[in-house]
């Protein structure tokens, strides 16, 4: 069998395991979604389509790194909610920054609206991350700031610990596992 009859091979198998496993968890990852959105459906979807579509890539890419099928497009719809929260807040701050200038500074700087129990809330989970971060060794704890408070690049992260950025990636993977 040559290389492109493999490849191909490789990819109809990827795409089916993908295409049973998205059928299989669909209805659970639409709950998710809209759960994510506080039921804004539009949102929902945009986030599940973007699930699909990084799921799939990376099905076609390293389907032999993939051990449970379903609960990785769980993890996927996770990551694709934190990507699209980091960009407002990113686009939130660029338009801070370029605001009218005939506005009131203080309208600018105002947070979006939560309810209280949901502020309590993410206090609580804050303050357990806290708690947990702190227990971590001192290299586990600088692999955080440089990931999620500097939230630099893998390249960067790399470079800063003086590693390769696949051994990064992996400590990053484990450190999450930890943390959740």
């Amino acid at each position: 069998m040559n290389c492109s009859m493999q490849g191909e091979l490789s990819a109809a198998l990827a795409d089916h395991l993908f295409e049973s496993s998205w059928r299989a968890v669909l209805p659970g990852l639409q709950r998710r979604a809209r759960q994510l959105a506080r039921g804004n459906a539009d949102g929902a979807q945009e986030w599940l389509a973007a699930t699909a579509i990084k799921a799939l890539l990376f099905f076609r890419r390293s389907p032999e790194r993939i051990r449970d099928p379903q609960g990785f497009l769980f993890l996927v719809l996770e990551h694709v909610f934190l990507d699209s929260c980091r960009r407002r807040t990113r686009e939130q701050r660029l338009f801070v920054d370029l605001g009218d200038v005939e506005q009131d500074p203080l309208q600018q700087l105002e947070a979006p609206q939560i309810s209280v129990l949901e502020h309590v809330e993410l206090q609580e989970t804050l303050a357990q991350l806290s708690r947990r971060v702190a227990q971590l060794p001192l290299k586990k704890r600088r692999l955080f700031e440089l990931k999620f408070i500097e939230d630099l690049p893998y390249p960067h992260i790399a470079a800063e610990l003086g590693i390769n950025q696949p051994l990064v990636r992996k400590h990053v993977q484990l450190l999450r596992e930890q943390l959740r």
